[in-house]
């Protein structure tokens, strides 16, 4: 789909709902840098603020829930938001906070259900994931990999079958769209298979597996862009 470069006098405003990192790599800081090398006007909700690096996260404070909502409220207050993307959430009560800060909103919400840093610190409270069942209801893609999925849907995505059935666990909470990353699944060969799969049809995206390990906040840029 072609689309229409943005307007440097009125660039379009999308919001990050996200946790902050240190080091800059991951996080609000990603997105934020994301949106604005794609010509956005990037603005930021802190859930929390990590202590982190390329080699992990040190340490996390949790911003209280009424930190949260003061920060959407005064964005929605006066910016036309055209997007939200949603990252680390942390805990029940904050991925609460922000459900009922999006209830009534009604533009594209990209959820990024982070779980666990590519360093393999844990990133959301385990109590917190049975509160992200509103959050799926109001997302139009939903994007976990692998190992996420398996959390969320009890069910490890490596080949068409779970696949399906992963996605379906999640059309059945109410998301539009899930886009299955391929990046956690061992295979055999050099490539990694993405899977976009709507309630219409099923997208495959194979791409060469890039050896490298620099890879912390690969996702939040990735899909900032989308």
């Amino acid at each position: 789909m072609t689309g229409t470069a943005p307007d440097p006098q009125t660039p379009p405003y999308a919001l990050t709902i996200a946790s902050s990192d240190s080091g800059g790599g991951a996080g609000i800081q990603a997105d934020l840098k994301t949106m604005t090398r794609l010509g956005v006007y990037g603005g930021s909700v802190i859930v929390a603020a990590t202590a982190q690096n390329t080699r992990g996260v040190e340490g996390s404070h949790v911003l209280p829930t009424e930190s949260i909502r003061a920060q959407y409220e005064a964005v929605a207050d006066d910016f036309d938001i055209a997007a939200v993307k949603l990252g680390m959430l942390a805990t029940v009560e904050a991925v609460e906070t922000v459900a009922d800060c999006l209830a009534d909103y009604d533009g594209p919400v990209v959820l990024d259900p982070v779980m666990v840093a590519t360093s393999g610190d844990r990133l959301l409270d385990e109590d917190a994931v049975d509160a992200y069942d509103a959050l799926f209801a109001q997302a139009t893609l939903v994007t976990p990999n692998a190992d996420e999925a398996e959390a969320l849907t009890g069910v490890f995505p490596d080949s068409p079958a779970p696949v399906s059935e992963a996605a379906d666990w999640f059309f059945d909470r109410g998301a539009d769209a899930v886009l299955l990353k391929g990046g956690h699944v061992a295979t055999d060969g050099d490539t990694v298979v993405d899977t976009l799969v709507t309630s219409t049809e099923t997208t495959t995206f194979v791409n060469p597996r890039i050896d490298a390990t620099a890879t912390h906040g690969s996702g939040s840029v990735s899909y900032t862009h989308l």
